[in-house]
C-alpha cells in the first residue's frame, strides 16, 4: 500500500509525521472520511465544503485548492488500484513551536489514506452489504460536547468524546448512542441517527450538538423525492425504543439497520428495545443503491 503525505506518494512503512505535528500534539486538525465507488469519491463536493467549513472554525488556511485535494485522493487511488475504497484525508498545520497558540500556517500536512472497502448494496441484488449484520447500539452516560464549546460541525482529529462513547459498550455492540447535555438524542460515536414511526422519518436536528453527515443529507434528500414524509426534532431515548424501526448512517456503513438498544437513561425505566428493518429502511437502502449505481457505475 501507499499513501499520500505532503504531495508525495510514500509506501505505507514510510508514512509518518513529525511527534510535534499539532494533529498528533493537540488534536489540532481537520479530516474527511468518505467512500469512493468506481473510482471517484461519493459526494466530494459536501466532503469538500464541510472540510472548509472545519478550517475555518480552528482558522486553518492550508492553501489548498478543493481540485487539489481530490487530486491527491485520485493519485492514492491509482497507486493502489482501489476502485471502490475507504479514504481519509487528514490537514493539519504541520510543526509549530511546542506551544498551544497556533501560528500562522507556513507547512500544512495533508495526508491521504485509503483502504480496499466493496461496494455495498442489497444481497437480492447480488451485492453484500459493507457491514457484517445489522448493528446494536447502547445508550451511553457520555454525553456529547455543547455546540458552544467545541463547534458540532467540526470534524477535527479530537474525538475523545466519540471513544469516551465507544469505551462504555461491551463487545458484543456495535455503536454507542449519545445524548445531549439536557439528555436528548444526538447521534451515535461515529455515525448519525434515524427511526420511524407509523411511516415517519425521524432524525435528530442540526439544531442540537450534531455533526452535519453526509450520507444524512444524501438520506434526507431520497426519503423526499421518494415521498416519505420526514421530521427533524427533539427526541429522548423512550421515542427511539418505541420505534418501529431504526438505521444508522455514515459514509462506511451508508445505511445500517439498528437492530437493539440497550442501556439506561434515567427515568424511562426500560433499558433495552428491538427494533431493526422495515419497509422505510428499505426503500431508501434501495434508492441510496440505486444513486449509486447511476452516479458512479452507469
Amino acid at each position: 500500500m501507499q499513501y499520500h503525505v505532503d504531495g508525495e506518494l510514500v509506501p505505507v512503512e514510510e508514512a509518518t509525521v513529525s511527534v510535534r505535528n499539532r494533529g498528533f500534539m493537540y488534536g489540532d486538525a481537520a479530516f474527511e472520511t468518505v467512500r469512493v465507488y468506481g473510482g471517484e469519491v461519493f459526494e466530494w463536493r459536501a466532503h469538500a465544503d464541510r472540510l472548509r467549513r472545519t478550517c475555518d472554525a480552528l482558522a486553518l488556511d492550508h492553501g489548498l485548492s478543493d481540485d487539489e485535494l481530490r487530486d491527491r485522493i485520485r493519485e492514492t487511488l491509482r497507486a493502489n488500484d482501489l476502485d471502490d475504497a475507504y479514504v481519509k484525508l487528514s490537514v493539519s498545520r504541520g510543526v509549530q513551536p511546542g506551544k498551544l497558540s497556533p501560528g500562522p500556517v507556513e507547512d500544512p500536512t495533508v495526508v491521504v489514506y485509503v483502504a480496499d472497502l466493496p461496494r455495498g448494496g442489497r444481497p437480492d441484488r447480488g451485492k453484500e452489504p459493507v457491514w457484517d449484520g445489522p448493528a446494536t447500539a447502547a445508550v451511553v452516560e457520555t454525553r456529547r460536547i455543547p455546540d458552544a464549546a467545541l463547534p458540532a460541525h467540526a470534524k477535527t482529529h479530537n474525538y475523545l468524546n466519540g471513544i469516551l462513547a465507544r469505551l462504555e459498550l461491551g463487545d458484543e455492540v456495535d455503536e454507542a448512542v449519545v445524548l445531549d447535555s439536557d439528555g436528548n438524542l444526538a447521534e451515535g460515536a461515529t455515525s448519525n441517527l434515524f427511526f420511524v414511526r407509523d411511516g415517519v422519518l425521524h432524525t435528530p436536528s442540526l439544531d442540537g450538538p450534531i455533526l452535519p453527515g453526509v450520507t444524512r443529507r444524501v438520506v434526507l434528500e431520497l426519503a423526499e423525492s421518494k415521498g416519505i414524509p420526514v421530521e427533524e426534532g427533539t427526541y429522548d431515548p423512550a421515542d427511539l425504543r418505541s420505534a418501529d424501526e431504526a438505521f444508522l448512517t455514515n459514509s462506511t456503513w451508508e445505511l445500517r439497520p439498528l437492530a437493539a438498544v440497550e442501556g439506561t437513561d434515567g427515568e424511562s425505566g426500560d433499558d433495552s428495545a428491538e427494533l431493526g428493518a422495515g419497509p422505510v429502511t428499505e426503500r431508501l437502502t434501495d434508492a441510496f443503491d440505486a444513486r449509486v449505481e447511476s452516479e458512479h457505475y452507469e
